[in-house]
C-alpha cells in the first residue's frame, strides 16, 4: 500500500537529547503535521491506523521519540519495520550535535541528561549516542544542529517535510473601528482616517466598504492608491523577514472611525493585492462591520 493508497504520511523524529527535537516538533505542527510526543512504541502503529481511517482529517502524522520510552531501540526499530510492511513508509529524521554543544545546551537550561544517572553529563550523552547508533544509521535524514540557529533548523525541516502551501505566510487583513478599541492580536496597525469619511455623505452612509459605491469612493480619493502601493511594498519586506525568522502568521489591522467604510474597503483591496504575491495566503476579517 503506497502513501497515496494509505492516504497518510508518517514521520518518526528522534535523536540526541538537546539536539532540537522540541523545535522540530513545533515546526512540524506549524507545517500541518499531527504531532505526538513520546508515544509508547507499541502504540505508534495504532495511532497511524487511526489517522489513516480519519477520512482525511489527519493526513500527516509525526511521532517524536526519545530514550525516555521503555525498550526504546528494540521496540521502535520493530515498529518502523512494521509500518513499512503495512505500506506507510515512515520517514525517519534523526537530530544530533557534538558533545561540546550538547553539554553547553544542558548547562544553559540547568537540566540533567535522562541517561546521566549518578554520573557526569558527558556519560549520559555517550550512553545515549551508543543506544541510538543503529537508529541513526537507518535514518532517512540526519541533521547535525551543532552550528544551526533555531531559524536555520526550521528552514531545513521545512525543506524536508513542508509543502508549498504549508510554508507560505498566512496573512489576515483585519478591518476595525477605533471607537471599539484596538485589536489586541494585530502585528501591524495602520490608520485609514487620513481619507475622507463616506459616513458624512448621505447617499453612502448606509452602505459599507464591501459595496461598490463605497469602495469606488474610498479608492478614488487622493492618497489611497499611493498608500496601497507603499504599504504593499513595505509588507513584502516585512513578510520576507518574518519568513526568514520562522514566523508564519501575520495580522495586519487597518482602522477607521467605525470600521464600516474606509478600513473595510482598503482591507479588501490590500488583501486582493497581497494574494497575488508569492509566499502569502491571505484572508480578510472585518471585526466591527455590522456593529453600527
Amino acid at each position: 500500500m503506497s502513501e497515496e493508497q494509505s492516504g497518510i504520511e508518517v514521520a518518526v523524529v528522534s535523536g540526541l537529547s538537546g539536539a532540537g527535537r522540541s523545535t522540530a516538533a513545533k515546526c512540524l505542527e506549524d507545517l500541518g503535521w499531527f504531532v505526538v510526543d513520546n508515544l509508547p512504541p507499541e502504540l505508534i502503529a495504532t495511532m497511524v491506523e487511526l489517522g489513516a481511517r480519519s477520512s482525511g482529517a489527519i493526513t500527516r502524522v509525526a511521532v517524536v521519540m526519545d530514550v525516555r520510552s521503555r525498550a526504546f531501540t528494540e521496540d521502535l526499530g520493530a515498529v518502523i519495520k512494521d509500518l513499512d510492511a503495512r505500506g506507510y513508509k515512515p520517514k525517519v529524521l534523526f537530530l544530533e550535535a557534538t558533545d561540546e554543544v550538547l553539554i553547553r545546551r544542558f548547562e544553559q537550561v540547568r537540566r540533567g541528561h535522562p541517561l546521566q544517572g549518578e554520573g557526569r553529563l558527558a556519560d549520559g550523552i555517550a550512553a545515549e549516542r551508543s543506544l541510538l547508533s543503529r537508529l541513526r544509521s537507518e535514518a532517512d535524514l540526519v541533521l547535525d544542529t551543532t552550528g544551526l540557529s533555531v531559524h536555520q533548523l526550521r528552514s531545513k525541516i521545512e525543506d524536508a517535510f513542508g509543502t508549498e502551501a504549508s510554508t507560505r505566510t498566512r496573512v489576515t487583513v483585519l478591518s476595525f473601528g477605533y471607537k471599539y478599541g484596538l485589536p489586541m492580536d494585530a502585528d501591524l496597525v495602520m490608520d485609514c482616517r487620513f481619507l475622507p469619511n463616506p459616513f458624512w455623505i448621505p447617499e453612502l452612509r448606509e452602505f459599507n466598504g464591501l459595496d461598490d459605491e463605497v469602495r469606488n469612493y474610498v479608492l478614488g480619493q487622493e492618497g489611497a492608491e499611493e498608500f496601497l502601493q507603499s504599504y504593499q511594498q513595505l509588507l513584502r519586506l516585512v513578510g520576507a523577514g518574518y519568513h526568514r525568522e520562522g514566523k508564519r502568521y501575520l495580522t495586519l489591522a487597518l482602522g477607521c472611525t467605525g470600521g464600516k467604510h474606509r478600513s473595510v474597503a482598503l482591507a479588501e483591496e490590500l488583501a486582493r493585492r497581497l494574494a497575488d504575491d508569492d509566499g502569502m495566503m491571505v484572508k480578510t476579517v472585518h471585526r466591527d462591520l455590522g456593529r453600527e
